[in-house]
């Protein structure tokens, strides 16, 4: 099984190793997890039992050697949204069903597909997300009361204008000493955990100088209990699965997401290899677990994975050992973080969303200023001002559109002929005209995608281009790589079309097409006789048909075996005779 793979070459002088950087990371997650929480509407100590129990599945099942899971800022817009409209009991339920969904996911091997999200659309929503939870935090770091929060963004940002007039010099002045903190710390001593040291000094000086001036965790959700909450088993019926699977496949996919591309960032950190189908597994048992501790979904955070890297592990156990590490901290340690400030959290999640912005790729991409800077802008935007899930699903589908649109750009169908100024009479482009053509023979040079978006092109091109019905329709398909139903049904009219006063001939079909024809019965109609590898075999067998059959001949002749008439007067009425009967 991969699980024995992730522990190859494992020994004891492994172990300290990974202790040391478990260690850090599970005393990093604690704030982290917290502020997680609070910023999707629930309870802090929610986010230390995912931080605990997702943190260690995950670990145990995955398939990273290096993956930190727990609560991440990416689902916090998501979960936000859920806990409004449906309630903290029916998040439990639809992160129980996303689980199952990335079980399944990875059990009929999807983990590959995810990889085929577009760029533009994750980097669009991620950067959508990071300015969501850095705008969600102003409320806090002012110190400002009496604000709703809404799912909407733009009302967000009014209920701060409204009340800004209750701004607490307190407050900014105890996020200001957390964020310093935390962007000094890493520079100073960059083993040394910035958001938890933020976290000790600014609620030390808080709880010394001014107590009772500022909002705590104790004041605004009780103290947290020491202690992991008791197993709870919901009730689920069928009408609460159908109203929530939307919720629950919003989960889903954005976990898978999020918990693969931290598996691909700890591969190129370390040049290794992950098993996504495996990691999507790890991803779904640890959701469906989870709830029934009252933790919240969870995916692979990166920047904790990152740190996991940096410090040293070596193996998923370092991954154990941070939840633990969680654990043995709740147990002792829980009464003490009622008095941290909720100002001391915003900072901490301002970090977050600055670090996870994408902001230099989010520019590198504007700057190219291509269909992939709209799909872009339109996804963020989206994102911001609307919600994920139209975001991601207008994103996808304006991908899908405008790589259509690309492919079918790419298809070319131009008619062609022998060059007859060329020492070997290659088949080119760019010769033909009314007066140099072949009213007997027409060859078209067909390269790119034979699909739904080029097929209407393809087939106008050629019923288009002949002024006259030939005998012969040659198409040289050595350059195009696929062929989908489309295509298919798209060259079937052509072939019908053809076939009734002549034969058409296919020349350097690839492997991919030949199989489309062959399964619709397509090849079998046209001929086996009739598909040749090379062109020049392909010409040769036409002109014998054409000679066979009387050559009408033409003056500017394009092949020099064709038999001429002498007389222009003629060609000139078999011209006439074959534009009459097209």
């Amino acid at each position: 099984m991969f699980i024995d793979k992730r522990f190859h070459n494992y020994s004891l002088r492994s172990v300290p190793k990974d202790l040391l950087s478990g260690l850090i990371v599970g005393v990093i997650a604690i704030p982290l997890g917290m502020a997680f929480a609070i910023a999707s509407g629930v309870k802090p100590e929610y986010g230390i039992y995912t931080t605990i129990v997702a943190g260690i599945l995950i670990s145990l099942f995955g398939g990273s050697k290096y993956q930190i899971g727990g609560p991440t800022g990416a689902f916090i817009p998501i979960l936000f949204g859920i806990v409004m409209t449906y309630g903290y009991d029916n998040l439990l339920v639809a992160g129980f069903m996303a689980g199952i969904i990335l079980l399944l996911m990875g059990v009929f091997k999807l983990g590959s597909l995810i990889k085929y999200i577009p760029r533009p659309v994750t980097i669009g929503f991620t950067t959508g997300i990071a300015v969501t939870i850095f705008i969600g935090q102003v409320a806090s770091f002012l110190g400002l009361v009496g604000i709703k929060k809404h799912e909407e963004f733009i009302k967000n940002t009014q209920e701060i204008f409204v009340h800004l007039d209750t701004i607490n010099i307190f407050s900014i002045l105890t996020a200001a000493i957390c964020l310093v903190t935390v962007i000094v710390t890493p520079k100073v001593a960059p083993k040394v955990p910035g958001p938890l040291i933020g976290l000790v000094v600014s609620s030390v000086i808080a709880t010394i100088f001014y107590p009772s001036q500022i909002a705590t965790i104790g004041t605004a959700y009780g103290q947290i209990p020491s202690t992991l909450p008791e197993l709870h088993i919901p009730n689920i019926n069928l009408e609460m699965i159908i109203r929530l699977l939307k919720p629950a496949f919003i989960i889903a996919m954005l976990g898978g997401i999020e918990s693969l591309l931290s598996a691909v960032v700890a591969d190129g950190m370390t040049n290794s290899r992950h098993n996504s189908n495996k990691e999507l597994i790890g991803q779904g048992i640890a959701n469906m677990i989870t709830p029934f501790f009252g933790g919240i979904p969870a995916t692979g955070a990166i920047a904790r994975t990152a740190t996991n890297i940096k410090n040293g592990a070596i193996s998923p156990f370092s991954g154990i050992i941070h939840g633990f590490v969680v654990l043995l901290i709740l147990l002792f340690f829980a009464p003490y973080a009622s008095y941290i400030p909720l100002a001391s959290m915003a900072p901490i999640l301002m970090v977050v969303a600055w670090n996870m912005s994408e902001r230099k790729v989010f520019s590198h991409i504007l700057k190219t200023k291509s269909t992939d800077s709209l799909v872009l802008t339109v996804t963020f935007l989206l994102t911001v001002f609307v919600n994920l899930t139209i975001a991601v699903e207008v994103g996808l589908v304006m991908s899908a559109i405008l790589f259509a649109k690309r492919m079918s750009d790419v298809m070319v169908t131009a008619k062609a002929l022998p060059n007859r100024k060329h020492k070997h009479e290659k088949v080119v482009t760019g010769i033909v005209s009314d007066t140099n053509d072949c009213p007997q023979i027409s060859i078209f040079n067909v390269e790119g995608p034979l699909f739904f978006g080029a097929a209407e092109t393809f087939e106008k091109t050629i019923m288009s281009t002949i002024n006259y019905r030939p005998k012969i329709l040659l198409l040289r398909m050595s350059k195009v790589p696929l062929m989908d139903t489309t295509g298919e049904a798209t060259l079937s009219s052509i072939v019908r079309h053809f076939s009734k006063n002549g034969i058409i001939m296919i020349s350097g079909l690839n492997q991919q097409p030949e199989n489309v024809l062959k399964k619709t019965g397509l090849y079998q109609i046209i001929g086996e006789e009739h598909f040749f590898e090379h062109t020049g075999v392909a010409i040769q067998y036409a002109l014998e048909h054409i000679n066979k059959n009387k050559c009408l001949g033409c003056k500017h002749y394009a092949f020099r075996e064709c038999k001429k008439l002498s007389a222009p007067e003629a060609v000139e009425g078999s011209r006439a005779k074959l534009t009459a009967t097209f």
